[in-house]
């Protein structure tokens, strides 16, 4: 009963271009703010959610939404993997709104993400994701839906 009073608050479908990438660009903005302390300059963030749209190869969005609007945002891209023959689902730019943390967004997003996956035409074989060293909030709930800490160590160059 619980989980169906979840579904009826809220949906989740791919994002469109026209509907949702000021909503994205603005979730990107105050989630690069609340995780990293980063202010990202809000023109350069719109244009790279507008690419995603306008460039399927880079991913998709989802976005999940009440009557309000959008309540939350994530982004997937793609890496192939040649060891497995299949696809990486790279999960990125998770972004739920404050008041509605807690009340099993993301984990409906991620059930989601996981029936798209069984349907791609390419496989897939698994979701990756990075998360804030520090940030056991977010830890917790890629935990609670099924996720383990792997033993790869990342690294960047910019």
């Amino acid at each position: 009963l619980r989980i169906i009073l979840r579904l009826i608050m809220f949906n989740i479908r791919v994002a469109n271009k026209e509907d949702h990438a000021e909503q994205i660009t603005a979730n990107n903005c105050a989630m690069a703010l609340e995780t990293e302390n980063k202010i990202l300059d809000e023109a350069t963030a719109k244009f790279g959610v507008l690419r995603v749209f306008d460039n399927k190869e880079l991913g998709f969005y989802l976005v999940a939404e009440n009557k309000i609007g959008v309540i939350a945002s994530l982004m997937v891209t793609y890496e192939w993997s040649d060891w497995r023959n299949a696809l990486f689902w790279w999960i990125q730019s998770v972004y739920v709104r404050p008041e509605s943390r807690q009340k099993g967004v993301y984990k409906q997003m991620h059930e989601t993400l996981r029936g798209m996956a069984r349907q791609s035409n390419l496989p897939v074989c698994g979701f990756r994701l990075y998360a804030e060293e520090n940030n056991n909030i977010a830890h917790f709930a890629y935990l609670n839906v099924g996720m383990k800490k792997c033993e790869y160590i990342m690294f960047e160059e910019s």
